[in-house]
């Protein structure tokens, strides 16, 4: 049986957000332990001309909503970027998590050939649902996903492969 567009795209990031928001509650953690400002680690980016933590995070949850609303052929709902605390960030993952939940398998199988266009610095791009999702959307989503691992494993959150991959 081949799986559904559904299948490789809502619970992809369902559960990928879930394991995010255990990283950064870890991060709080870490932070009230070894009493640093969390505004320090919210802050923290792995080179110069890298996004910060915050940023990161919020640009994950952007993927995860945008992608299979995209696929679903609606409208993502839109977040203002204003996020200062771990508690924040949790709370906008949590949002996106339920939003993604509201949509149904019905809504994106069938999407594989639907055209999704993106607007791209000043120009755009189209692309077929499958490989929006396949090379765009979830390579994006766990490319911002791992930074934000990254950065707080750099900073010393006790975190592993099993904090980023969660329960199977």
């Amino acid at each position: 049986m081949a799986i559904s567009m559904y299948q490789a795209s809502v619970p992809v990031f369902v559960k990928t957000l879930g394991n995010l928001a255990a990283i950064l509650d870890k991060a709080a953690s870490f932070a009230a332990a070894k009493k640093i400002d969390p505004s320090v680690l919210l802050a923290y980016r792995l080179a110069p001309d890298m996004l910060s933590l915050t940023r990161q995070v919020q640009i994950a949850a952007d993927h995860a909503k945008r992608g299979p609303a995209r696929l679903a052929g609606i409208e993502a709902p839109a977040y203002e970027d204003n996020e200062a605390s771990f508690a924040e960030l949790t709370a906008r993952i949590d949002k996106t998590i339920a939003f993604v939940n509201t949509l149904k398998p019905g809504q994106i199988d069938g999407a594989e050939a639907r055209e999704i266009t993106l607007k791209i610095g000043g120009g755009s791009q189209t692309l077929s649902g499958q490989a929006y999702l396949l090379h765009n959307a979830l390579p994006n989503f766990f490319f911002h996903v791992t930074t934000a691992y990254a950065i707080l494993r750099h900073c010393g959150v006790e975190v592993g492969k099993k904090d980023f991959i969660g329960q199977i």
